[in-house]
């Protein structure tokens, strides 16, 4: 008798969350979405940089792309289009291009 008793539990637990999902709305801080993003650079070190998009800065992780050598490719001024995803509070770089459309670090 008393695995019918928590089997009925458990079919009454279930059918009470039946159609509650999440709200949909901007992807929450961590989970990747992909595109890209196009600003001007603010500041650089060896494996990424910050891009000013006009709205906001954004940490690109260049290393995918340049490896440690970010900082002989990309300079504070430079406007970029960056490709990739964000993953948690960074944006991971697949591609950089500069203003003339030239890809950058490869």
């Amino acid at each position: 008798m008393k695995p019918s008793f928590i089997s009925s539990l458990v079919l009454v637990g279930l059918a009470g969350c039946a159609g509650v999902g999440p709200v949909q709305s901007i992807p929450p801080i961590g989970q990747a979405t992909g595109g890209s993003l196009t600003g001007t650079v603010e500041r650089v070190w060896e494996d990424g940089f910050e891009l000013n998009t006009g709205d906001r800065t954004v940490t690109v992780d260049a290393w995918d792309v340049c490896g440690d050598n970010t900082q002989q490719h990309v300079s504070v001024g430079d406007p970029l289009t960056v490709a990739g995803e964000f993953s948690a509070l960074e944006f991971d770089a697949s591609a950089l291009t500069n203003a003339y459309g030239e890809s950058l670090c490869s």
